[in-house]
């Protein structure tokens, strides 16, 4: 066997052992951050640059791919039975499509972007968000109405395509409802994970 065919057939393994695990415990953002520290770092310069609380758009991500940084859209079947591409081209943290991905990319000066990257993600959102509250005047606060622009888009919102969807009303309500929770517990633990990132960014020096 030649060194080029083992290096073929390595490379996939080492490739996938690269791949990042969704958290232990989804359903609270310190435990969260405290596994994964450059989370917290990544959500802190969203924070700072969009100006969105940290807990919506951990609360978006989570409830459209559940944290999987390779989540994609279910699969379409010719027949029934052959795999047939994706419903949709959503992908990655944000389950962004295309379209609306490549607008962030020019718009927002991101342009190596990736939504499979944490941190990308996040900025997107909170550029997502921060245009939602310019368009159509929704506090970034309000992680009810900004899921509704996030799923049905500026004008699908404008035109309340949501209200002849009660399920997505539904999904929406449960976005706020782990936002209120994140919050909640991101207020007591917002100092023990502020002391603890300016300890490792000291001792990075």
């Amino acid at each position: 066997m030649t060194r080029f065919t083992c290096a073929a057939l390595v490379l996939p393994f080492l490739l996938a052992g690269c791949a990042t695990a969704p958290p232990a415990n989804p359903n609270d953002i310190c435990a969260i951050f405290r596994e994964k520290s450059d989370w917290y770092k990544a959500a802190k310069a969203t924070e700072e640059k969009w100006g969105v609380p940290i807990q919506v758009p951990l609360s978006i991500i989570y409830q459209e791919s559940s944290f999987k940084q390779d989540a994609k859209a279910p699969r379409k079947y010719l027949l029934w039975v052959i795999p047939w591409g994706r419903v949709t081209s959503a992908y990655g943290y944000p389950q962004a499509k295309d379209e609306v991905w490549g607008d962030y990319q020019r718009k927002g000066d991101n342009y190596w972007a990736s939504r499979s990257n944490f941190a990308d993600a996040t900025d997107f959102i909170g550029w997502y968000m921060d245009q939602t509250w310019r368009v159509n005047g929704v506090t970034k606060q309000d992680a009810y109405r900004q899921y509704l622009n996030y799923h049905e888009g500026w004008g699908g919102y404008r035109r309340q395509t949501y209200a002849a969807k009660p399920w997505l009303q539904g999904v929406a309500g449960k976005v706020q409802s782990r936002s209120n929770l994140y919050g909640r517990q991101y207020a007591g633990c917002k100092e023990e994970l502020n002391r603890g990132f300016w300890s490792r960014f000291w001792h990075w020096l």
